[in-house]
């Protein structure tokens, strides 16, 4: 994989504008307006793993440079769309990357403006800088980092029943095994204490074992602390005094689940995103965001509770989300 420059923000603003007057310099006859724009690539057919992702990022990268097959833009910057949607970085910064410098694709500074953010938010310092030459993005995030098709779809408006039927309650989660690691005095507390926040106990403790493997002192290189890994404002949003109290911790991440169930309608993937992501990332891609860590997070829990994807919420706790405008779905959990 060929590494990119990493440049500060004053020197990418000046490369952008010197890149651009050389290109027009060097075909005349021929305005940046006049390249190719790629099209959307179609939806994956069947499960897509992370190995796939990275061979299609690995191609993209041989079409951009002409790497032991001829050089093909529009084809690079289609494999970088199919690797950016499921949240590698690489690709995303590589086909922002393309956009910014015409590189052989038509230019687009707005659609470049989110991948570099999507690649910036997941860490990548190039993408960063980038992203302060560009300014925020604005707009809707492009095809290339929204929700895959094979992700449930988001919550969408619907008109409201003049006479609505009073809402059927989900099912509650199945019962699954506790983690084998899972301490037993914790397993016991999240037992009598999940059901006061309306919570099944496996979502708690698959949940805990991802962010903390239950490691009371498990603090992140982000400050996320103890055993649900509570960022400092999420601990003081939610009225968690002492953030390494293993119990104030716990009933810190409860009152945060039982918040998002609410607020995303009991959609556990939503749920899940938000806590690891942010509620904020998930409303701007309306659906879980294109990081590598939060997809793969989101996936494993999922796998723990069986795949099911739905969970009971207390709609009193906060309305929800108005930028997703959740369809008032009565087989939604009540």
């Amino acid at each position: 994989m060929r590494e990119r420059p990493s440049l500060s923000a004053s020197c990418a603003a000046s490369l952008l504008l010197l890149l651009g007057i050389a290109a027009k310099a060097q075909s005349p006859g021929l305005a940046l307006e006049a390249l190719p724009r790629p099209s959307t690539p179609p939806a994956e057919a069947g499960p897509v793993v992370p190995a796939q992702v990275q061979r299609w990022r690995q191609e993209g990268v041989a079409y951009e440079h002409g790497d032991g097959v001829p050089r093909d833009p529009v084809r690079a910057a289609q494999l970088y769309c199919r690797a950016a949607r499921y949240g590698d970085p690489q690709a995303q910064y590589s086909l922002a990357w393309m956009l910014t410098h015409a590189r052989g694709i038509e230019r687009d500074d707005a659609q470049a403006a989110h991948l570099f953010a999507a690649a910036a938010e997941q860490g990548m310092v190039q993408a960063q800088n980038m992203l302060a030459s560009l300014g925020t993005p604005r707009g809707a995030p492009p095809a290339c980092l929204r929700p895959p098709e094979s992700d449930p779809a988001p919550p969408t408006a619907v008109a409201v029943a003049p006479r609505p039927q009073p809402p059927r309650p989900v099912a509650p989660l199945q019962a699954q095994p506790a983690p084998p690691n899972a301490p037993e005095p914790i397993v016991r507390y999240v037992n009598l204490t999940a059901p006061e926040y309306r919570l099944a106990p496996n979502l708690v403790l698959a949940v805990m074992a991802t962010e903390s493997n239950f490691d009371p002192w498990a603090v992140s290189p982000k400050n996320a602390q103890g055993l649900m890994q509570l960022m400092p404002d999420t601990a003081t949003r939610f009225k968690v005094r002492q953030i390494q109290d293993p119990v104030q911790n716990i009933r810190g991440g409860m009152a945060y689940l039982r918040w998002l169930l609410a607020y995303f309608e009991g959609d556990l993937a939503l749920v899940l995103a938000a806590y690891n992501a942010g509620e904020r990332a998930v409303e701007r891609y309306q659906g879980v965001p294109p990081y590598a860590e939060t997809r793969h997070y989101v996936q494993r829990i999922l796998s723990t509770l069986g795949g099911q994807r739905l969970h009971p919420f207390d709609p009193a706790v906060t309305p929800p989300s108005s930028v997703l405008k959740p369809v008032r779905d009565p087989t939604r959990a009540r």
